[in-house]
């Protein structure tokens, strides 16, 4: 149905990716130009393979060409916009951050398709060349079709196929600072992607419940059915991750990376449209084989089923004392705005599967208020998400030791770098009358991760091994003070 919009080329060679960049317009009335924001024009970045494009401002035009190795006279490091502050190539005129900004809110921002990325089934490696008018034809075809199949897909299940809850505001501090979206008017979630992306995601997600009911008109067993569109509503999430306009093209890897590649989102200039049905990075297949994989692996290697529920960890519906264990890795303070996060994907495993678990998609976006984060937007400053966090902290352990058998060990973890946030755990601990025997550092983070390479990020968590109290004793203080010394030594 929808293939027709990712044609391949006469040679057979597959379209892997789309490169576009955002455009604001300069403001000097004697140029008028549309900018094309990048941050930088590379294409690989390898030692052995470099493409790069190459901006060529005619008039107050601008046209492009892709060099390859030696024919590379230029930086391609250099771009056209650093930290939202642009140069106009054309002209030399600037543009503030603000005045790209106001671009956006007011719609007068667009974008430019300039590169089509190919792969052929049976050469290695990437290849690249400009995108033409045919391109921009096909990609226009498509937008006309997602109005026509947006407006059937409402009419058939009374709501929104694409998603129109909208994107975190981004105020406050902390976790609160990891949204900067709304200031370039993107206020929906359905604003994070182009039509034709559009278009692909909402055709997926009217396959996948197609697919619940045709099994469940062979006679397929309802749970089995479930479960089977389940994982396929999850590979949706995963071909969304990818196919949106903050998806990016990683040169020295020849790939697009998922809008997640820290826990934020951030705006992009340039970004790269994945072709869903490529099989390469990014395509739902890519996504299946992935969930194939695992579900492959856990199907080996654990033969005792989890019992699997979803509950607030301050009031656990467990008796007293039941469990030998209790593992946490409760939220770091104000580090990951994970509700905020999830809603990308809750926006779109909503309407693929919803119907099928009305309970967990009760609310249009995920619950927030008892989410135990020191948000400072919610709970009235910093002290207040702080207090808030403290006392909800506490509760959670309060529960751990309710149900920790005598003899039970709780292992929490936790890392952050600021004193504020160390003082809320361990007043929670004492609070809950868990006591601290032995704690060690983990490297829990992979080292390639984006935000490792890009700043002095957290690489490691501390593990702290708890029992619970069973008596109080009492001590004067200049006989535990020896002690003391060793221990902080």
């Amino acid at each position: 149905e929808i293939g027709k919009f990712y044609p391949p080329e006469a040679d057979g060679s597959i379209p892997v990716g789309y490169i576009w960049a955002r455009t604001v317009k300069c403001q000097n009335p004697a140029c008028g130009a549309e900018i094309p924001l990048v941050r930088q024009t590379w294409l690989a970045k390898k030692d052995k393979k470099r493409v790069a494009y190459k901006l060529i401002p005619k008039g107050n035009r601008f046209e492009f060409e892709i060099r390859e190795g030696e024919q590379i006279d230029f930086d391609p490091e250099t771009g056209t916009v650093s930290r939202a502050k642009v140069v106009c190539p054309c002209c030399g005129s600037g543009l503030s951050d603000k005045e790209v900004r106001k671009q956006f809110q007011e719609g007068k921002a667009g974008e430019r398709m300039i590169v089509v990325v190919l792969h052929h089934p049976e050469r290695q490696g990437k290849t690249y060349r400009l995108a033409t008018e045919k391109d921009l034809e096909i990609f226009r075809e498509a937008e006309k079709y997602l109005e026509k199949k947006r407006q059937e897909l409402f009419d058939k299940w009374g709501f929104d196929p694409v998603p129109d809850e909208p994107t975190p505001e981004g105020k406050g501090s902390g976790a609160e600072r990891a949204f900067s979206v709304r200031n370039y008017g993107l206020n929906t979630w359905g604003d994070l992607f182009n039509s034709r992306q559009k278009l692909a995601l909402i055709t997926f997600v009217e396959k996948v419940k197609e697919a619940y009911k045709k099994m469940i008109k062979e006679g397929y067993d309802e749970e089995y059915a479930r479960a089977v569109v389940s994982y396929l509503a999850l590979e949706i999430d995963m071909t969304a991750a990818f196919t949106n306009t903050l998806a990016r093209w990683e040169n020295t890897s020849e790939a697009i990376k998922q809008l997640y590649s820290r826990q934020a989102l951030p705006m992009i200039w340039d970004y790269a449209e994945v072709n869903p049905f490529s099989t390469s990075s990014g395509s739902y297949e890519a996504g299946q084989k992935y969930y194939c994989k695992v579900i492959e692996h856990c199907s080996q290697s654990n033969f005792i089923s989890a019992i699997v529920t979803q509950a607030s960890a301050t009031s656990l519906s467990y008796s007293d004392n039941y469990f030998d264990a209790v593992i946490t890795d409760p939220p770091y303070y104000d580090n990951v705005p994970y509700s905020y996060l999830s809603d990308f994907f809750y926006v779109w495993l909503k309407r693929t599967i919803g119907d099928l678990y009305p309970d967990l998609f009760a609310t249009p976006l995920t619950p927030k208020s008892e989410e135990i984060v020191a948000y400072s937007h919610s709970h009235g400053g910093l002290e207040g998400g702080k207090k808030f966090f403290e006392e909800m902290i506490s509760k959670a352990f309060q529960e751990i030791y309710r149900v920790l058998k005598p003899e039970g060990i709780a292992v929490i973890v936790f890392a952050h770098k600021s004193t504020e946030a160390w003082e809320t755990i361990i007043n929670a601990l004492l609070n809950s009358g868990l006591y601290l025997t032995a704690s060690g550092p983990i490297n829990t983070e992979m080292k390639a991760r984006l935000r490792a390479q890009e700043s002095g990020a957290l690489a490691s968590s501390i593990y702290m091994a708890c029992r619970k109290r069973t008596e109080n004793k009492t001590a004067y203080f200049n006989e535990i003070k020896p002690q003391i010394e060793e221990r902080v030594k």
